[in-house]
Protein backbone atom coordinates (compact mmCIF):
# COMPACT_ATOMS: atom_id res chain seq x y z
CA UNK A 1 0.00 0.00 0.00
CA UNK A 2 1.11 3.57 -1.05
CA UNK A 3 1.99 6.30 1.21
CA UNK A 4 -1.03 8.17 0.73
CA UNK A 5 -3.21 5.00 0.59
CA UNK A 6 -2.40 4.53 4.55
CA UNK A 7 -2.57 8.57 5.31
CA UNK A 8 -6.07 8.40 3.46
CA UNK A 9 -6.96 4.99 5.32
CA UNK A 10 -5.77 6.28 8.90
CA UNK A 11 -8.06 9.61 8.41
CA UNK A 12 -10.84 7.53 8.23
CA UNK A 13 -9.61 4.51 10.24
CA UNK A 14 -7.93 6.13 13.02
CA UNK A 15 -3.94 5.96 13.75
CA UNK A 16 -2.18 7.36 16.70
CA UNK A 17 0.31 8.62 15.36
CA UNK A 18 -1.71 11.34 13.16
CA UNK A 19 -0.93 13.34 16.44
CA UNK A 20 2.05 14.13 15.77
CA UNK A 21 0.48 15.97 12.59
CA UNK A 22 -2.03 18.64 14.88
CA UNK A 23 0.95 21.04 14.79
CA UNK A 24 0.54 21.39 11.20
CA UNK A 25 -2.90 20.93 11.15
CA UNK A 26 -3.30 24.04 13.25
CA UNK A 27 -1.32 25.88 10.82
CA UNK A 28 -3.47 24.67 7.91
CA UNK A 29 -6.77 25.94 9.71
CA UNK A 30 -5.43 29.16 10.57
CA UNK A 31 -4.62 29.98 6.39
CA UNK A 32 -7.74 28.41 4.99
CA UNK A 33 -10.26 30.48 7.70
CA UNK A 34 -8.01 33.62 6.71
CA UNK A 35 -8.68 33.13 2.62
CA UNK A 36 -11.93 32.77 3.82
CA UNK A 37 -12.65 35.84 5.95
CA UNK A 38 -11.06 37.75 3.49
CA UNK A 39 -13.45 36.43 0.54
CA UNK A 40 -16.12 37.42 2.73
CA UNK A 41 -14.98 40.63 3.44
CA UNK A 42 -14.38 41.36 -0.18
CA UNK A 43 -11.07 41.83 0.06
CA UNK A 44 -8.42 40.27 -2.89
CA UNK A 45 -8.83 39.94 -6.74
CA UNK A 46 -12.78 38.46 -6.64
CA UNK A 47 -14.38 38.21 -9.81
CA UNK A 48 -18.28 37.97 -10.61
CA UNK A 49 -19.15 36.72 -13.55
CA UNK A 50 -22.21 38.53 -15.49
CA UNK A 51 -24.40 35.74 -14.94
CA UNK A 52 -24.76 33.03 -11.91
CA UNK A 53 -21.99 30.83 -10.63
CA UNK A 54 -22.93 27.76 -9.17
CA UNK A 55 -19.68 25.81 -7.24
CA UNK A 56 -20.01 22.18 -7.05
CA UNK A 57 -17.34 21.15 -4.48
CA UNK A 58 -16.59 19.22 -1.43
CA UNK A 59 -14.69 20.12 1.59
CA UNK A 60 -13.29 16.73 1.78
CA UNK A 61 -10.15 14.79 0.13
CA UNK A 62 -11.19 12.20 -2.15
CA UNK A 63 -14.39 11.59 -5.04
CA UNK A 64 -17.67 12.40 -3.85
CA UNK A 65 -19.44 12.26 -6.81
CA UNK A 66 -18.76 15.36 -8.29
CA UNK A 67 -18.52 14.92 -12.06
CA UNK A 68 -21.86 12.48 -12.09
CA UNK A 69 -23.97 15.48 -10.39
CA UNK A 70 -22.43 18.15 -12.70
CA UNK A 71 -23.99 16.12 -15.83
CA UNK A 72 -26.94 15.56 -14.42
CA UNK A 73 -27.00 19.43 -13.30
CA UNK A 74 -25.99 20.35 -17.28
CA UNK A 75 -29.09 18.01 -18.29
CA UNK A 76 -31.27 19.41 -15.68
CA UNK A 77 -30.69 22.82 -16.86
CA UNK A 78 -30.75 22.45 -19.99
CA UNK A 79 -34.19 20.71 -19.95
CA UNK A 80 -35.48 24.50 -18.34
CA UNK A 81 -33.81 26.03 -21.49
CA UNK A 82 -30.71 27.29 -19.76
CA UNK A 83 -27.20 27.50 -21.82
CA UNK A 84 -24.64 26.09 -19.51
CA UNK A 85 -21.13 26.05 -19.69
CA UNK A 86 -18.88 24.67 -17.16
CA UNK A 87 -14.82 25.59 -15.72
CA UNK A 88 -12.52 23.32 -14.32
CA UNK A 89 -9.36 23.37 -12.40
CA UNK A 90 -8.01 20.57 -14.90
CA UNK A 91 -5.96 18.54 -12.22
CA UNK A 92 -3.46 16.66 -14.51
CA UNK A 93 -4.30 17.73 -17.44
CA UNK A 94 -1.49 19.67 -19.64
CA UNK A 95 -2.71 22.18 -22.45
CA UNK A 96 -0.85 24.26 -24.28
CA UNK A 97 -1.92 27.09 -22.64
CA UNK A 98 -4.36 28.33 -20.41
CA UNK A 99 -7.18 28.96 -20.30
CA UNK A 100 -7.41 25.97 -22.63
CA UNK A 101 -11.32 25.26 -23.97
CA UNK A 102 -11.72 21.61 -23.77
CA UNK A 103 -12.97 19.88 -27.08
CA UNK A 104 -14.15 16.04 -27.60
CA UNK A 105 -11.06 15.02 -30.11
CA UNK A 106 -8.54 16.02 -27.02
CA UNK A 107 -6.59 13.88 -24.83
CA UNK A 108 -7.34 13.28 -21.41
CA UNK A 109 -3.21 13.98 -21.29
CA UNK A 110 -3.56 17.33 -22.61
CA UNK A 111 -7.69 18.07 -21.28
CA UNK A 112 -7.34 16.22 -18.30
CA UNK A 113 -10.06 13.22 -17.42
CA UNK A 114 -12.81 15.15 -15.96
CA UNK A 115 -13.22 17.38 -17.92
CA UNK A 116 -13.10 15.44 -20.98
CA UNK A 117 -15.33 13.23 -19.92
CA UNK A 118 -17.91 15.74 -19.49
CA UNK A 119 -17.14 17.00 -22.37
CA UNK A 120 -17.46 13.89 -24.30
CA UNK A 121 -21.02 12.86 -22.60
CA UNK A 122 -23.23 15.90 -22.27
CA UNK A 123 -21.21 18.32 -24.99
CA UNK A 124 -21.11 21.33 -22.74
CA UNK A 125 -18.43 24.22 -23.27
CA UNK A 126 -16.01 23.63 -20.80
CA UNK A 127 -12.88 26.04 -19.72
CA UNK A 128 -9.93 24.59 -17.67
CA UNK A 129 -7.76 27.25 -15.66
CA UNK A 130 -6.55 26.79 -12.12
CA UNK A 131 -7.63 30.19 -12.00
CA UNK A 132 -11.56 29.57 -12.39
CA UNK A 133 -12.22 33.13 -12.91
CA UNK A 134 -9.60 33.99 -15.91
CA UNK A 135 -11.65 29.93 -17.01
CA UNK A 136 -14.94 31.94 -16.61
CA UNK A 137 -13.94 35.13 -18.74
CA UNK A 138 -12.48 32.91 -21.38
CA UNK A 139 -15.61 31.01 -21.23
CA UNK A 140 -18.51 34.20 -21.86
CA UNK A 141 -15.27 35.71 -24.44
CA UNK A 142 -17.02 32.39 -26.41
CA UNK A 143 -20.28 31.48 -25.61
CA UNK A 144 -23.62 32.89 -24.67
CA UNK A 145 -24.76 31.68 -21.24
CA UNK A 146 -27.33 31.61 -18.83
CA UNK A 147 -25.23 29.85 -16.12
CA UNK A 148 -21.44 28.65 -15.06
CA UNK A 149 -21.08 25.60 -13.02
CA UNK A 150 -17.69 25.78 -11.62
CA UNK A 151 -16.17 21.91 -11.00
CA UNK A 152 -14.53 21.63 -7.52
CA UNK A 153 -14.76 25.25 -6.89
CA UNK A 154 -15.59 25.32 -3.13
CA UNK A 155 -12.17 26.65 -2.04
CA UNK A 156 -11.41 29.01 -4.73
CA UNK A 157 -12.28 32.44 -3.36
CA UNK A 158 -11.11 34.47 -6.33
CA UNK A 159 -14.26 33.60 -7.92
CA UNK A 160 -17.85 35.05 -6.18
CA UNK A 161 -20.30 32.50 -6.63
CA UNK A 162 -24.17 32.26 -6.34
CA UNK A 163 -24.71 28.99 -5.15
CA UNK A 164 -22.64 26.62 -3.42
CA UNK A 165 -23.68 22.91 -3.30
CA UNK A 166 -21.32 20.38 -0.88
CA UNK A 167 -21.26 17.03 -1.57
CA UNK A 168 -20.11 14.37 0.81
CA UNK A 169 -19.33 10.64 0.52
CA UNK A 170 -21.99 8.88 2.81
CA UNK A 171 -20.20 5.76 3.54
CA UNK A 172 -16.97 7.45 4.88
CA UNK A 173 -18.40 10.78 6.04
CA UNK A 174 -15.79 13.07 7.63
CA UNK A 175 -13.17 10.79 8.48
CA UNK A 176 -11.47 11.74 12.03
CA UNK A 177 -13.30 15.50 11.08
CA UNK A 178 -9.95 16.69 11.49
CA UNK A 179 -7.92 19.13 8.81
CA UNK A 180 -5.03 18.61 6.22
CA UNK A 181 -2.65 16.56 7.06
CA UNK A 182 -3.86 14.94 10.15
CA UNK A 183 -7.54 14.22 8.71
CA UNK A 184 -9.15 14.61 5.05
CA UNK A 185 -10.47 17.96 5.48
CA UNK A 186 -9.85 20.94 3.19
CA UNK A 187 -11.90 23.14 5.70
CA UNK A 188 -13.20 23.27 8.84
CA UNK A 189 -15.99 20.88 8.86
CA UNK A 190 -18.25 24.53 10.07
CA UNK A 191 -17.63 25.20 6.61
CA UNK A 192 -20.49 23.54 5.71
CA UNK A 193 -22.94 25.77 7.55
CA UNK A 194 -22.11 28.13 4.95
CA UNK A 195 -23.56 26.71 1.42
CA UNK A 196 -26.43 26.71 0.26
CA UNK A 197 -26.75 22.71 0.11
CA UNK A 198 -25.28 19.59 1.35
CA UNK A 199 -25.86 16.43 -0.70
CA UNK A 200 -24.92 12.90 0.84
CA UNK A 201 -23.83 11.00 -1.77
CA UNK A 202 -25.46 7.21 -1.18
CA UNK A 203 -26.83 6.40 2.59
CA UNK A 204 -25.45 6.96 5.73
CA UNK A 205 -24.56 9.60 7.68
CA UNK A 206 -26.38 13.18 6.87
CA UNK A 207 -27.05 16.57 8.44
CA UNK A 208 -30.20 18.24 9.24
CA UNK A 209 -31.56 20.11 6.25
CA UNK A 210 -29.33 18.11 3.60
CA UNK A 211 -30.39 16.16 0.47
CA UNK A 212 -29.25 12.83 -0.87
CA UNK A 213 -28.58 11.70 -4.35
CA UNK A 214 -27.09 8.00 -5.21
CA UNK A 215 -24.95 6.54 -8.26
CA UNK A 216 -27.32 4.51 -10.57
CA UNK A 217 -25.55 2.03 -12.86
CA UNK A 218 -26.83 1.94 -15.98
CA UNK A 219 -24.99 0.11 -18.68
CA UNK A 220 -21.91 -1.58 -20.00
CA UNK A 221 -19.56 0.52 -22.45
CA UNK A 222 -17.29 -1.30 -24.97
CA UNK A 223 -14.34 0.60 -24.85
CA UNK A 224 -13.18 0.50 -28.63
CA UNK A 225 -16.08 0.22 -30.39
CA UNK A 226 -18.72 2.49 -28.22
CA UNK A 227 -21.29 0.01 -27.98
CA UNK A 228 -23.69 0.33 -25.36
CA UNK A 229 -24.84 -3.18 -23.25
CA UNK A 230 -27.07 -3.78 -20.78
CA UNK A 231 -26.11 -4.78 -17.36
CA UNK A 232 -27.18 -8.00 -17.72
CA UNK A 233 -24.39 -8.75 -20.65
CA UNK A 234 -22.26 -10.23 -17.78
CA UNK A 235 -24.20 -13.20 -16.01
CA UNK A 236 -24.46 -13.05 -11.91
CA UNK A 237 -21.09 -14.55 -10.24
CA UNK A 238 -19.12 -13.32 -13.68
CA UNK A 239 -15.49 -12.71 -12.22
CA UNK A 240 -13.41 -9.81 -13.63
CA UNK A 241 -10.52 -7.35 -13.48
CA UNK A 242 -12.18 -4.09 -11.78
CA UNK A 243 -10.05 -1.09 -12.65
CA UNK A 244 -10.55 2.41 -10.80
CA UNK A 245 -8.32 5.05 -10.60
CA UNK A 246 -10.51 7.70 -8.47
CA UNK A 247 -11.08 9.11 -5.04
CA UNK A 248 -12.37 6.00 -3.58
CA UNK A 249 -11.83 2.64 -5.53
CA UNK A 250 -13.69 1.05 -2.99
CA UNK A 251 -17.28 2.53 -3.55
CA UNK A 252 -16.77 1.30 -7.35
CA UNK A 253 -15.85 -2.16 -6.20
CA UNK A 254 -18.71 -2.16 -3.73
CA UNK A 255 -20.75 -1.20 -6.93
CA UNK A 256 -19.63 -4.32 -9.47
CA UNK A 257 -20.07 -6.54 -6.21
CA UNK A 258 -23.83 -4.94 -5.82
CA UNK A 259 -24.59 -5.85 -9.66
CA UNK A 260 -23.53 -9.64 -8.66
CA UNK A 261 -20.42 -10.18 -10.52
CA UNK A 262 -16.79 -10.89 -8.47
CA UNK A 263 -14.43 -8.38 -9.55
CA UNK A 264 -10.79 -8.27 -8.79
CA UNK A 265 -9.74 -5.34 -7.14
CA UNK A 266 -7.10 -3.16 -9.39
CA UNK A 267 -7.24 0.06 -7.28
CA UNK A 268 -4.78 2.82 -8.65
CA UNK A 269 -4.33 6.51 -7.59
CA UNK A 270 -6.94 9.23 -8.10
CA UNK A 271 -6.18 10.69 -12.26
CA UNK A 272 -3.86 7.85 -12.64
CA UNK A 273 -2.06 7.78 -16.03
CA UNK A 274 -2.56 4.12 -17.82
CA UNK A 275 -0.97 1.89 -20.46
CA UNK A 276 -1.27 -1.07 -21.80
CA UNK A 277 1.41 -2.65 -20.00
CA UNK A 278 -0.62 -1.56 -16.52
CA UNK A 279 -4.23 -3.60 -17.69
CA UNK A 280 -2.18 -6.47 -18.83
CA UNK A 281 -3.72 -8.78 -16.36
CA UNK A 282 -4.04 -12.57 -15.51
CA UNK A 283 -6.00 -14.29 -15.68
CA UNK A 284 -7.17 -13.27 -19.11
CA UNK A 285 -10.85 -11.88 -18.11
CA UNK A 286 -13.30 -8.62 -18.59
CA UNK A 287 -11.78 -5.37 -17.55
CA UNK A 288 -14.51 -3.39 -16.12
CA UNK A 289 -13.59 0.18 -15.17
CA UNK A 290 -14.63 3.77 -14.22
CA UNK A 291 -15.83 6.17 -17.04
CA UNK A 292 -13.27 8.53 -15.75
CA UNK A 293 -10.13 5.62 -16.41
CA UNK A 294 -12.24 4.53 -19.52
CA UNK A 295 -11.46 8.57 -21.36
CA UNK A 296 -7.30 7.19 -20.42
CA UNK A 297 -7.47 4.00 -22.18
CA UNK A 298 -9.59 4.16 -25.38
CA UNK A 299 -6.26 4.22 -27.85
CA UNK A 300 -4.74 0.98 -26.21
CA UNK A 301 -8.02 -1.00 -24.64
CA UNK A 302 -8.57 -4.38 -25.87
CA UNK A 303 -11.40 -6.10 -26.80
CA UNK A 304 -12.38 -7.18 -23.44
CA UNK A 305 -12.74 -3.75 -21.86
CA UNK A 306 -15.49 -2.06 -20.78
CA UNK A 307 -16.57 0.72 -18.52
CA UNK A 308 -19.94 1.35 -16.78
CA UNK A 309 -21.51 4.39 -17.10
CA UNK A 310 -23.69 5.89 -14.13
CA UNK A 311 -25.57 8.36 -13.73
CA UNK A 312 -26.42 10.67 -10.61
CA UNK A 313 -30.10 10.44 -9.61
CA UNK A 314 -31.10 13.33 -6.77
CA UNK A 315 -33.63 13.18 -4.47
CA UNK A 316 -36.74 14.70 -5.68
CA UNK A 317 -36.61 16.87 -2.23
CA UNK A 318 -33.37 18.45 -3.88
CA UNK A 319 -34.83 19.10 -7.61
CA UNK A 320 -37.68 21.00 -6.08
CA UNK A 321 -34.61 23.29 -3.81
CA UNK A 322 -32.74 23.81 -7.19
CA UNK A 323 -35.63 24.60 -9.25
CA UNK A 324 -36.85 27.45 -6.89
CA UNK A 325 -33.26 28.54 -6.42
CA UNK A 326 -32.37 28.44 -10.46
CA UNK A 327 -35.94 30.99 -10.73
CA UNK A 328 -35.00 33.14 -8.28
CA UNK A 329 -31.70 33.40 -9.49
CA UNK A 330 -32.78 33.31 -13.56
CA UNK A 331 -36.66 35.00 -12.90
CA UNK A 332 -36.77 35.83 -16.60
CA UNK A 333 -36.16 32.48 -17.68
Amino acid sequence: MAFSDRLVDAWYRGHPSLILLRPLEALYRQVVRGRRERFLRGQGDIYRAPVPVLVVGNITVGGTGKTPLILWLIEHCRRRGLRVGVVSRGYGARPPRLPWRVTAEQSAEQAGDEPLLIVRRSGAPLVIDPDRARAVRALLAEEPLDLILCDDGLQHYRLARDLELALVDAERGFGNRRCLPAGPLREPIERLDGVDAVLFNGVGEALPGSYAFRLQPTALVHLSSGERRSLEHFPAGQVLHAVAGIGHPRRFFATLEALHWRPIPHAFADHARYSAELLHFSPALPIVMTEKDAVKCHSFATDDCWYLAVDALPSPVFVDWLDTALIRLLPAR
